[in-house]
């Protein structure tokens, strides 16, 4: 029986609840963390022209800037949710 995209979901989170419960989740997750944070240093300074302190101020506003439109379109979605405007 195939599952539903919910019941997938809902299966991936219980087993990372599991993973994360027996093992600090820090190490699990440092390779994919330190990739995403570098990719915002390719995306401000694809060609590495950057003098190195400018190009990670760069790369940390981008990562701040990428974080508030997620906090942001979550707010709309959950005010959506909560049947209100969600212009």
């Amino acid at each position: 029986m195939a599952l539903t995209p919910t019941e997938r979901s809902l299966r991936a989170r219980a087993a990372a609840y599991a993973k994360h419960a027996a093992h600090d989740p820090r190490p699990t997750t440092e390779k994919a963390s330190r990739a995403h944070r570098e990719s915002f240093l390719k995306k401000v300074d694809p060609e590495g022209l950057l003098p190195e302190v400018e190009r990670h101020r760069r790369a940390e506003m981008a990562f701040r800037s990428h974080m508030a439109s997620l906090a942001y379109q979550s707010a709309k979605a959950r005010r959506k949710r909560a049947g209100g405007d969600a212009a």
